[in-house]
């Protein structure tokens, strides 16, 4: 067997390990972040739960931590009241980011993660099978139950070689970005294997990992080897390891393979990232803004090496430069080897431990402006300015662009000595609350919730016929970002009324009034999308604000993995058009007729809609599982859980 298939068939549940199958697996951790983990929490209560069922859930705070008005921190009460209450680990403000921090001190080779953020597969670089899900999947993973997926397709990516001076594991995935892109990989893994693999340190592979994601893989895995065992024993975590490898014989749907040693630096270009070009074939173009950090490239290793770089220089005049540490220990570990000085004496601005500019919280670019970033996503308009240019790049050509004002080949100047990772690194974990209850919790805890902290909304059975409206027609490649924005509007999550206000904000202002007119009037909408509709973040409520608004159908030529899977926990349907030339058939506003769809939903999933406004008909299929099909036609996964079928 490979990596993947031993991890899922030592926690399988029920089905079969063939690809393309459904399956369902024990999960042995969690993890949530405050932008999700209020709502994931709150489904937790509502399904009457004591405590936590896994071996270790994690409550972070890492996304909201700029507090302007009441909700975050109301949000943050609540959060680490109900971790209290439930058993859960809770990570304050300011400990850092979750992938980081979870990859530092509770990641296990071997074991099972979801998390209720798209960049779970982080942790596949210390060989766990890692995986992004809405909340409402976590939250029942919580409790005990088990998460369901289609059994993967195994890619092998064969690594061989090693990384010169000047590049590093972020030119690694751009390659993998450039290969495969960001559509049309749902349902797979990327496994990561060969000779080249042991000359990449921990935080390198979960760099690749984290970045993975971006494929629109199921996850991606690296082997748990001596470099694996080497780092947990340096955060005085050794007892965790365990060694995972596959088999000599194990087989693989493909092989990619990279030589490690004729990699280039590589940028994804805007406004998506698998738009890529060799540096080289950008220098020169001038930089306003550089922003090192985020979940993808915030590790000692990452901002030791531009510590390194930045020594004894000063940033550009003309360029803004910031810089994200992952987490406390990276700081700390800065500052006992007197780095933290360098970077400031550079013109570094030092920002949070927090997830911030690579949501849009903070650090927006100005108007027209370029900007060079070390996160994993660059869609338009999520740096909080549309008009902003934004690459995706390492940080040795972030530091590079930096110090020159423009894009600069960091293989052309002076490069970093190899950083090695420390025998001890610094361990403070007073950040981390109720350990010491972890998985019993306190039940006469009480629950704090302020005026921001709403109710679950509740879906209702998908009716046999109904009249609808192309509420809304989009192209390709929309994100969750699309459909619900972050940045300022993060805050309203916990209250989806408010939220629901900013459906499609980024494309279509009057959306909301136009659906909820619609919802009133007992007209059904309907979204109809071009290709890869839904890629981008794992946030739950790009479906559920829509279902509270009403939508009861989606109509895509394609759609990415987790959002179908939250389109389907919230009860609206995940429509494919059979012929693709189905979309060129509908408008904006256009009434379609849906006569049987309950019918077609229990059955082969197909039917054929009517577009009353104009006569023209054409196909949809629905492929779900028959467990998918009861919970769409119940109304949702929470009304599936109230009836007591899981």
């Amino acid at each position: 067997m490979n990596i993947t298939e031993k991890i899922l068939s030592r926690h399988l549940v029920s089905g079969t390990l063939k690809p393309g199958s459904e399956i369902a697996i024990r999960i042995d951790q969690t993890l949530t972040q405050d932008a999700t983990g209020t709502m994931a929490f709150l489904q937790f209560e509502s399904m009457g739960i004591d405590r936590v069922r896994t071996e270790l859930s994690v409550s972070y705070v890492d996304h909201n931590t700029v507090q302007v008005g009441f909700e975050n921190a109301d949000d943050h009460a609540y959060l680490q009241s109900a971790a209290k209450k439930f058993g859960v680990i809770y990570s304050r403000a300011g400990n850092g980011i979750c992938h980081q921090l979870h990859l530092e001190r509770f990641g296990i080779p071997g074991k099972t993660l979801i998390g209720s953020d798209s960049h779970t597969p982080t942790g596949g670089g210390l060989g766990m099978i890692a995986i992004g899900a809405g909340g409402l999947d976590v939250a029942v993973a919580m409790g005990g139950g088990a998460f369901h997926l289609t059994a993967p397709r195994v890619v092998q990516v064969n690594l061989t070689g090693r990384l010169r001076p000047g590049v590093s594991a972020k030119d690694v995935i751009l390659k993998v970005l450039e290969r495969f892109g960001s559509s049309g990989n749902v349902g797979a893994v990327m496994e990561y294997a060969g000779e080249g693999v042991k000359t990449l340190d921990v935080p390198s592979r979960s760099t690749i990992t984290n970045m993975g994601t971006e494929l629109g893989v199921t996850t991606s895995v690296f082997p748990s080897d001596e470099v694996t065992r080497r780092f947990l024993a340096a955060q005085g975590r050794e007892a965790d390891w365990t060694p995972i490898a596959a088999d000599p014989d194990a087989t693989y749907e493909s092989v990619f393979e990279i030589d490690l040693s004729t990699l280039v630096p590589l940028a994804a270009c805007p406004h998506n990232p698998a738009n890529v070009a060799t540096i080289a074939s950008l220098a020169g173009k001038r930089v306003n803004q550089v922003l090192i950090g985020s979940c993808t490239n915030s590790s000692y290793r990452d901002l030791k090496t531009v510590a390194l770089l930045l020594k004894g220089r000063k940033i550009h005049p003309d360029v803004s430069f910031g810089i994200a540490p992952g987490s406390r220990q990276v700081v700390l570990e800065l500052a006992r080897e007197g780095l933290l000085q360098d970077l400031i004496l550079a013109g570094a601005r030092l920002l949070e431990n927090a997830c911030g500019f690579c949501i849009g919280n903070h650090q927006s670019p100005g108007t027209d402006a370029v900007s060079l970033r070390t996160g994993n996503r660059n869609f338009e308009g999520r740096s909080g300015t549309k008009s902003a240019q934004v690459y995706l790049v390492s940080p040795e050509s972030a530091v590079a662009a930096a110090l020159t004002g423009v894009i600069t080949d960091p293989t052309t100047v002076e490069t970093a000595p190899p950083v090695e990772i420390p025998d001890r690194y610094i361990i403070d974990d007073s950040l981390f609350l109720y350990r010491e209850t972890a998985g019993k919790g306190i039940p006469g805890a009480e629950i704090v919730r302020g005026p921001n902290i709403g109710a679950v909304p509740v879906g209702t059975p998908l009716p046999k016929s109904f009249a609808a409206q192309a509420t809304i027609k989009v192209g390709d490649k929309i994100t969750t970002d699309h459909i619900m924005p972050a940045g300022a509007r993060l805050k309203y999550r916990s209250n989806i009324p408010a939220y629901a206000k900013f459906v499609f904000e980024p494309l279509d202002p009057d959306f909301h009034d136009k659906a909820a007119a619609n919802r009133d009037a007992g007209v059904a909408n309907v979204i109809v999308a071009g290709e890869s509709y839904g890629q981008g973040s794992s946030r739950e409520h790009a479906a559920m604000c829509p279902m509270y608004l009403g939508v009861r159908a989606v109509i895509a030529k394609s759609m990415e993995r987790i959002h179908l899977a939250n389109l389907v926990n919230f009860g609206i349907v995940p429509f494919t058009f059979v012929d693709p030339a189905g979309y060129d058939a509908i408008a904006t506003g256009d009434a379609l007729a849906f006569d049987g769809i309950a019918d077609a939903v229990a059955g082969s999933g197909e039917m054929v809609v009517r577009n009353t406004t104009t006569g023209a008909t054409f196909k949809v299929k629905a492929a779900l599982t028959e467990r998918q099909k009861a919970i769409v036609l119940i109304g949702g996964l929470m009304q599936y859980i109230a009836s007591g079928r899981s």
